[in-house]
């Protein structure tokens, strides 16, 4: 099985940084995708970044140029870094982590969620 732990939310004023951090463990042969999604009260949840193995990424519009997301591969740890946030980013930011074991099966792991609170 593979776990997920999710670190680094909390309340921000806008315009302010965080960075979330997520690490998975486990059974794991190679990780495929990890990503970083959210769900604001009321909203379904959404992508709001994502890093494949090969290294490339992709954002939701609305936080290119302002979130940032990183990968160490010896760590298995994906990194969000969201900087000029703002009261719409508010939500609960989940942690995805689609990988592979040694029998080569896949799994699809979600983090338990960590809140991210943009107010003044």
């Amino acid at each position: 099985q593979v776990q997920v732990v999710e670190s680094g939310g909390g309340l921000v004023q806008p315009g302010g940084s965080l960075r979330l951090s997520c690490a998975a463990s486990g059974n794991i042969f190679t990780i495929t995708v990890m990503g970083w999604h959210r769900q604001a009260p009321g909203k379904e949840r959404e992508l709001v970044a994502r890093i494949i193995s090969g290294g490339n990424t992709n954002y939701a519009d609305s936080v290119k140029g302002r979130f940032t997301i990183s990968r160490n591969n010896a760590k298995n740890t994906v990194y969000l870094q969201m900087n000029n946030l703002k009261p719409e980013d508010t939500a609960v930011y989940y942690c995805n982590v689609q990988s592979f074991d040694y029998s080569r099966r896949m799994s699809s792991v979600w983090g338990q969620g960590t809140l991210v609170t943009v107010s003044s």
